[in-house]
C-alpha cells in the first residue's frame, strides 16, 4: 500500500460550521485523521458525517481524534454507529482516539466503545 504523506497545517481541510464543531482532516501513514473540536449533535453533525464519507475509498482507514470534543449526543452516537457501519464494509475500520471524560461517558454507557476500536491515544505518526 502506497505511504499517504503527512499533510501540512496549511493542507488541511479545515471548516468550522456555526454552532460549534470545526474538522480539520490530516493523512499520516495511509490513516486520515479527523480532528474534532466541539460539540457533536443534531445541529453539527452534517459536518462530521461529510468528513467521514468514504463513497469510492477501498479500505478507508479513519481515526477521530475526540480529545477536544465537549458533548456528544444521541445523534453523534447514531452518526458513529453509521460511519461504522459503512467503513466497515468499506473493508476499512474506524477508531475513536482520546476522548474527553464526558465523550467517554456517553461512548461507555451507551456501549460504543465495545463496537467501534476505542483508544486512549492517537496512533503514532
Amino acid at each position: 500500500m502506497a505511504e499517504t504523506p503527512r499533510l501540512k497545517p496549511e493542507q488541511a481541510d479545515q471548516a468550522q460550521q456555526p454552532g460549534g464543531l470545526s474538522i480539520t482532516a490530516t493523512a499520516t501513514d495511509g490513516i486520515r485523521v479527523l480532528t474534532a473540536v466541539g460539540e457533536i449533535d443534531h445541529h453539527t453533525g452534517d459536518r462530521l458525517r461529510q468528513a467521514l464519507d468514504v463513497t469510492g475509498t477501498a479500505q478507508p482507514r479513519i481515526v477521530i481524534d475526540l480529545r477536544q470534543v465537549t458533548f456528544l449526543d444521541s445523534s453523534g452516537i447514531n452518526l458513529l454507529i453509521s460511519a461504522h457501519q459503512h467503513i466497515t464494509q468499506a473493508g476499512g475500520r474506524l477508531r475513536l482516539a482520546d476522548p474527553t471524560t464526558p465523550v467517554q461517558r456517553v461512548l461507555s454507557l451507551v456501549g460504543i466503545d465495545a463496537l467501534i476500536d476505542c483508544r486512549g491515544t492517537l496512533p503514532p505518526p
